[in-house]
């Protein structure tokens, strides 16, 4: 059972700051020589994948948790503790 919904934006985001900070990471151990602003377009386009994907994300989830207005909560019984209404009250 998932714990946490998916969020591919902050996947997206994440793995471009890693790859960025793995680039400096061979650049300061001595493997290859990494200039300055070499990171700044990749940091911004990954910025940029990651608004993308997570406005992508959002619009399919906003898509799938329309329910029709007979419908309820897609039939499952409501708790009538959950709005402060129950009975004995």
């Amino acid at each position: 059972m998932l714990r946490h919904e998916f969020q591919p934006g902050r996947l997206v985001a994440g793995g471009f700051l890693t790859l960025a900070g793995g680039l400096y990471a061979g650049d300061a151990g001595g493997l290859w020589d990494t200039p300055w602003f070499a990171v700044i377009p990749l940091v911004v386009g990954g910025l940029c994948l990651a608004a993308l994907a997570g406005t992508v994300a959002q619009a399919v989830r906003g898509r799938r948790r329309k329910v029709p207005a007979g419908d309820g909560e897609g039939g499952h019984a409501r708790d009538p503790r959950e709005d402060g209404h129950a009975p004995g009250r």
